[in-house]
This record gives structure tokens, sequence and C-alpha cells, in this order.
């Protein structure tokens, strides 16, 4: 795909998520489906595929790009987006710490058609404190040993390579974990069924077993105890503004649908628009979808300039913008009134879905400490 800037991106990403993403979302959510028709959309435009690295054939696609992308693909279908996000994760961690072996072999993969990639770091017993999982790989000769278990992972049971967390030297603490590329068919990998969530309910969410599973040692990404320096670079340094930017996505896509709303709604021969109650809501949508995006944009800028900093960067973005996207959605249902609380109106959806954003990846809680912690220097 020839060079584009972040605006381009956005403008064609708009166009095929209003016409060919937005028309299946309701059904995705509904029937709670994975979206393979929309990733095949994707794909076929070329979108799919801007953020991973090809030997020779790597354009720059910094933060801005992948914003804009993402909120364009979430106003449609935030299932979809995270999806995406999470395969970008995959391809970003390849790029940063990937062996050149790795990355002959697996970029070209992650372009072909119907091939996705995931990633796994949540455990039952550690929620969002990754330096406390307990997931074990053990070397025995040319291979990995895995046990334990991952769950609530995006993808699973349909992306075909996971990039896993592990612990290979349970004596290290955080220098004794590492990073395994696990794919889809390994011996000793299973998969839960699939989680009855309250929104974002076409991403495939279920819990990963490991039993005895035999992963080659030159799956292994970066080096043993590199774990949560990848992990930092890849899930927070990326995913993190992915999961701010469909948290704008969404507000700025309930802001549209109240402001459409208030303007055809007729009450008592007056559109609803006229109220100056409704006004007030409106304009608060307004802004913190605004802000939110102005936030991400000034921190995904940041992250680019200077790298130490994105994670950081990454953790305030995605804590203002997933917190005012459920704020925004919640004012568009009490704009709708009692249409914004059936499933008929997108608007019910978008509630959904938002919250979940203030769960995945770290809770708002962990954030608020973490940001903290960081400006202080604790």
């Amino acid at each position: 795909m020839e060079k584009l800037s972040a605006e381009e991106i956005g403008d064609l990403a708009r166009k095929i998520a209003l016409d060919t993403l937005a028309p299946r979302a309701s059904e995705i959510d509904q029937k709670r489906s994975f979206p393979w028709e929309n990733i095949a959309q994707l794909r076929k435009s070329g979108l799919w595929g801007t953020g991973i690295y090809e030997e020779g054939e790597h354009f720059e696609f910094n933060r801005a790009c992948f914003a804009a992308l993402v909120k364009e693909i979430a106003k449609a279908c935030a299932s979809t987006a995270l999806i995406y996000v999470s395969h970008t994760i995959v391809a970003k961690a390849i790029e940063h710490a990937g062996s050149s072996a790795i990355k002959k072999k697996w970029p070209p993969e992650m372009l072909r058609e119907k091939f996705l990639g995931a990633f796994a770091v949540h455990e039952p017993d550690c929620g969002s404190n990754a330096g406390a999982i307990t997931t074990r790989a053990k070397k025995e000769g040319d291979a990995y040993i895995v046990n334990g278990s991952k769950f609530f992972i995006t993808s699973a049971g349909e992306a075909d390579i996971y990039l896993v967390l592990v612990r290979t030297d349970p004596e290290k603490g955080p220098q004794g974990m590492s990073t395994l590329l696990i794919e889809k068919d390994s011996p000793g990998l299973s998969f839960g069924r699939p989680e009855e969530k309250m929104g974002l309910t076409g991403t495939s969410s279920r819990e990963m077993y490991f039993s005895d599973c035999r992963v080659p040692v030159e799956n292994l990404v970066g080096k043993e105890g590199e774990g949560a320096q990848i992990i930092g670079k890849a899930v927070i340094g990326w995913g993190f503004f992915g999961a701010a930017a469909i948290s704008v996505g969404i507000a700025g896509f309930a802001t549209e649908l109240a402001i459409k709303h208030v303007k055809e709604r007729i009450i008592a021969g007056q559109p609803l628009a006229v109220h100056q109650a409704i006004q007030f809501m409106i304009t608060d949508m307004i802004l913190e979808t605004e802000a939110s995006d102005a936030l991400l944009n000034a921190c995904a800028t940041q992250a680019d300039l200077f790298p130490d900093s994105a994670v950081l960067h990454g953790f305030k973005a995605k804590l203002f913008a997933s917190e005012n996207a459920v704020n925004v959605a919640n004012k568009a249902i009490q704009v709708l009134g009692g249409h914004g609380y059936c499933r008929e109106y997108i608007v019910e959806r978008l509630f959904r879905d938002a919250r979940g954003l203030m769960l995945h990846f770290k809770t708002s809680e962990w954030l608020r400490q973490d940001i903290a912690k960081a400006v202080m220097g604790m």
C-alpha cells in the first residue's frame, strides 16, 4: 500500500466502514459472530496490513495513522476494531523484537487472507497485574513446554498465532518473563467457550489452556527475560492507543447519532433540539469527544517523538478516552429517551461496547495508580 497520511488513512477507512462494516455491526453484536467478512473487506482495501512490517516493504506507520484508522473502524464496529488492534500488537512485537527468521516468516502470513494474530497476557489469578502471571514455559531441548492458562483473550480460537507472555524463570520475578509465538494448532493448546459478555460481543473472547504445549525455541520473541519490555512496547505502546482510539470512535458516533435524532424527532410540534436540556447534553458530548480526540493525538505524537514516554502517554490516552466514551454513550441514551434503551437503536450497543473499554488491557483504577506513580517517580 502506498504511503498515506493519517488524514488520508482516516478518509479511506471512513468510506469502507460506512459502506461495508456498519451494515453488519448489529447482526454481529446480536449473534455474537466473529466478523470475518469485515476483516476480509479491510484486507481487500489494504488497510488491514498498514501497520505490519515486511522486509523491504515497510513504510512509516505511526500512532497517529493507527489511531485514525482504528477510530473509523470503531465507529462502524467496535468488535472489529478491537480484533484489528490485537492483530497489530502481535505485528509490532515482531517488528520490535522478533528474530530475523521470525520477521521473514510471520509478517507475510499476517497479511494473508484469513490469517490472524492475537495476544495473551491476562490470567485468572493475576487480572491486570501482568507481573503476577504463572503460565510456565520450561525449555527442554529444541522446545518450550508450556503449562497454564490465559483468559479474556480477544480472537481466541479464531486467531492463527498468539503472542503469549510466559514465565521462563520463576525465581526472577519480572525479569523471568518471556514472550512466545504459539500457533493455534499446537498440541496441548485448547480453548474454552466464548464468554457471554455485555458488549464487544463479536471478539470471540475465550480462555486458553496449555497442557504440556510444545513450542519450538525459534518462536521465542526477543530473549528470555525480555517479556515485560516486549509486552510494554507492543501492548502498552500500541494497544493502549488502539483502545483509546476505539473509545473516541464510539463517542464520536454516539454524538453524531444523538444530534441526528434531536433534529429529526418531533415532540408536540417541535424538534427535540430546541430544548435547552438537550442542547446542554449535546454540547457536553461534543466537548468530551473532542477533548478525548485531542489528548489521544497529543499523546500519540509525543510517543512517536519520544518512544521512552509511550507507556505513560498510552496510559493517559486510554484512561481519559475510555471513561469519556462511557459518559458520552450514556448521554446519547438519555437524549434518545426510551428509544436509546432499545436494541433497535445503535446507541444501546455503543454504551455496552464503551463500558468494556474501561476494563480491557488495564482497568481505570490500575491506570490512575500507574499514571500517578510514573509522574511522581515512584
